[in-house]
């Protein structure tokens, strides 16, 4: 019992001392000061709304991903299909079509609720007969590097550029040859303080013990609250990769603010639109997530979402004056009471 205590006490004073984890209504209260000035600045409560005008609600909240694929050429993107909620005979039809391992993940969600790696046919069957909403079957990219870049373009401007890259670093570990996964686990504050460990994905997986020198990827979904570790890759951007992603942003109407979350084979591939897919596009409400690198500044991390912020209102404004209406306050505030909905349908099945 001491023991256990012990280390609660530890893991709360490194959630406490590492910003990364904090939840994200405590990180992101003095930013909540900083949108409203920009809604007094733009004059709408909902002046985002312009930023794409090709994604609804400008891409912050609620966007289904399966509109958002439309709207990118098919050359990008990996094999998927719109399911109906617990229409497992489509999802079983698909599954088999593009074979296992697969992605399932809702049409309408974020932060990684309930996307999930499915290995065999009985699990899809399963996650299809329990989805509370539509999902999206969706091949699994295997390039070996998954990457988040974010893209700003002002409409009245010619070029656009890449703010922020954030390289992924998947949760894992590396066997002993005598420990299970578990145990290898055991010190891991990331693994703590990110993972639940009572999801039944890792029943088995926690029990197997790796060979001497094995790494085994414990979480496979790209996602900072599921484990995955975050590095900034600044250090990438350069003229050739603004140029690919000024081409590839130019295949996406109405695109100007938002992040791509993908896997390529190499940054060079990439420059080139090469061996690469898109996994995810964020607009509005996207963040540069170079931020959560372990160490980084807490000050330095503000000072990146507030000029990612700015210029989310200055391209908003520019559309705005070029044509594009803010939505109303009456369907800004019936949409998040949708979104609200929404969330508390998934809450409730997790």
């Amino acid at each position: 019992m001491r023991s256990n205590t012990g280390r609660n006490w530890k893991l709360f004073w490194h959630k406490v001392t590492h910003w990364e984890y904090w939840p994200f209504s405590v990180l992101y209260f003095p930013v909540n000061f900083y949108f409203i000035w920009l809604m007094v600045r733009c004059r709408s409560l909902f002046f985002f709304t312009a930023s794409n005008p090709s994604l609804d609600f400008g891409g912050m909240l609620g966007e289904e991903k399966s509109r958002i694929y439309d709207l990118i050429p098919d050359k990008y993107l990996p094999r998927h299909q719109l399911i109906k909620s617990a229409d497992m005979d489509a999802a079983l039809r698909f599954g088999r079509e593009i074979g296992f391992p697969l992605i399932c993940k809702p049409n309408i969600g974020e932060r990684g609720r309930l996307v999930e790696r499915i290995e065999t046919e009985e699990e899809l069957m399963a996650y299809a007969n329990r989805s509370p909403v539509d999902f999206l079957v969706q091949e699994l990219v295997d390039y070996p590097i998954e990457l988040g870049v974010f893209f700003v373009k002002h409409p009245d401007q010619e070029k656009g550029r890449v703010t922020s890259i954030v390289k992924k670093d998947f949760l894992h570990v590396t066997g002993d040859g005598e420990s299970s996964i578990q145990q290898l686990l055991k010190d891991s504050n990331r693994a703590a303080l990110q993972l639940n460990f009572e999801h039944s994905r890792f029943e088995q997986l926690l029990k197997s013990v790796p060979k001497s020198g094995e790494t085994v990827i414990v979480e496979s979904i790209g996602n900072h609250c599921r484990g995955t570790t975050f590095y900034d890759a600044f250090d990438q951007i350069d003229e050739k990769l603004n140029a690919a992603f000024n081409q590839l942003a130019s295949e996406i109407e109405g695109l100007y603010f938002g992040r791509f979350d993908l896997r390529c084979q190499s940054f060079d591939d990439l420059r080139q639109l090469q061996n690469f897919k898109i996994l995810e596009l964020n607009g509005a409400g996207a963040e540069p997530a170079h931020i959560y690198e372990p160490g980084a500044s807490l000050w330095k991390g503000y000072r990146d979402i507030f000029w990612h912020l700015d210029q989310l209102a200055q391209i908003s404004r520019k559309n705005h004056q070029l044509g594009v209406p803010y939505w109303s306050t009456r369907s800004g505030i019936r949409k998040m009471l949708d979104i609200k909905r929404y969330n508390q349908k998934i809450k409730d099945f997790l």
